[in-house]
């Protein structure tokens, strides 16, 4: 018999059944989640929170909300992004990502 084998089988003489079967698919099924799920979104989570403590002004970001800007001050809680000339506004840094792409507006 190979060992996954002996670690599923139920043995006869246990009335209430699954015995480490039940424990071991519990395992298996919280090794998958974690593999598939937490790991990848906590990656993701570092990975926004290092760009996020990189940041500095003149570059170009998008709100949670949708809004494109660029970052004109940086305090502790706050950013303060300029979205058209003249105008900014002020919100939460946790709600400010960076964005690759270049708001420069083509020459008409």
């Amino acid at each position: 018999m190979n060992f996954l084998n002996i670690l599923l089988e139920v043995p006869a003489t246990t009335g209430v059944g699954g015995g480490y079967q039940g424990i071991i698919m519990m395992v298996l099924i919280f090794v998958v989640f974690y593999f598939f799920m937490i790991r990848p979104q906590t990656k993701r989570q570092k990975e926004i929170k290092k760009q996020r403590e990189a940041m500095k002004a003149g570059d170009t970001v998008v709100t949670t909300g949708g809004i494109y800007g660029k970052v004109r001050d940086i305090k502790d809680t706050t950013v303060t992004i300029e979205i058209a000339e003249n105008v900014r506004i002020k919100v939460d840094k946790n709600s400010v990502f960076a964005s690759s792409e270049d708001l420069q507006t083509p020459a008409k």
